[in-house]
């Protein structure tokens, strides 16, 4: 059997593991949750990587125009003769913000979480949508037909 090691990666982890739980108040070491962002014609979505994370440890906050998704995967329940022989995903707590636009209604933003992934989807105010602008115009003083834009 052929084993790829990185020993760097291996002094990293376990550095961050035996320190990283002391300043950042996690088991282990903080990781970034992996996001897309996109934006449709009515609304803004935000997809968030959370496998391993149940729905009711999901907490989604709005506050002015700041989103906190804050998410906690705690560890699995093994019995005492377990030996953890390998232990790299991350456990604890997990927060990233957002600021949102005035574009953005966050009086009606809706979530949900399917096979690991929490959909965040921010609607788009009336105001910021596009739209179509007549234009007139007028030939020495006398009103022409009406020009769409």
């Amino acid at each position: 059997m052929l084993m790829r090691t990185d020993t760097f990666r291996e002094l990293d982890r376990l550095a961050q593991h035996a320190f990283g739980s002391l300043s950042t108040g996690t088991w282990s070491r903080p990781t970034a949750m992996p996001m897309d962002a996109y934006r449709t014609n009515d609304e803004f979505v935000v997809a968030f990587d959370l496998p391993g994370v149940t729905p009711e440890a999901i907490e989604i906050n709005v506050e002015r125009n700041m989103l906190t998704v804050r998410a906690e995967r705690r560890p699995l329940h093994l019995d005492r003769d377990t030996q953890v022989q390998i232990s790299e995903r991350p456990l604890g707590v997990f927060s990233r913000q957002l600021f949102l636009g005035d574009a953005l209604d966050t009086e009606r933003i809706e979530a949900d979480y399917d096979n690991g992934v929490l959909a965040i989807r921010i609607p788009v105010r009336e105001q910021a949508k596009p739209r179509r602008v007549t234009v007139s115009a007028t030939s020495a003083g006398t009103e022409q037909k009406a020009i769409n834009a």
